[in-house]
């Protein structure tokens, strides 16, 4: 199995992988993105998102997209995993694992303070897994979001 970074070349399997992934948790209605905008993501100048592919026998079968993070209590970048896929016929080979070991690799290399994610609640083969490796939920936290046209509302209320 290779861990390595996503090149160009890769972004058509990278963007079936992310559709794959949304039908996985019940959200393939939700995928607007495209071969175009993953690739200007990933790959363009000014870009801050990266993505690692796992490759057995010259085929992707998993992909980890992150970007960096900071905590300003620890005064310190850390990596933020976006998604973590790897196709149903590879599950249980080791190549979540090994996407989360090069991650958890770098953050030690790099000196970054921390690794995290969200899973969802139902996921359940994900959570016990992510605890194998010895993570720890953040149940104390809850997510908010602002998106579509409650962020486009706020936006544009100057001085509310």
């Amino acid at each position: 199995m290779l861990i390595r970074y996503a090149r160009p070349l890769d972004v058509p399997i990278i963007t079936q992988l992310i559709r794959e992934l949304a039908h996985y948790e019940r959200s393939a209605d939700q995928v607007v993105a495209t071969e175009e905008s993953i690739t200007l993501a990933l790959f363009s100048g000014d870009s801050h998102v990266f993505c690692h592919v796992a490759e057995v026998d010259g085929e992707i079968v998993g992909i980890a997209v992150w970007f960096l993070n900071f905590s300003t209590w620890l005064g310190a970048p850390g990596i933020y995993l976006e998604d973590l896929y790897v196709r149903e016929d590879a599950r249980g080979k080791g190549a979540g694992s090994a996407l989360m070991r090069e991650l958890a690799r770098l953050c030690v290399e790099r000196g970054y303070s921390r690794f995290q994610w969200w899973v969802l609640d139902w996921n359940q083969p994900s959570i016990e897994f992510y605890q194998s490796i010895g993570a720890t939920p953040m149940d104390e936290w809850t997510v908010f979001r602002l998106s579509d046209e409650a962020l486009k509302s706020f936006a544009a209320h100057h001085g509310d």
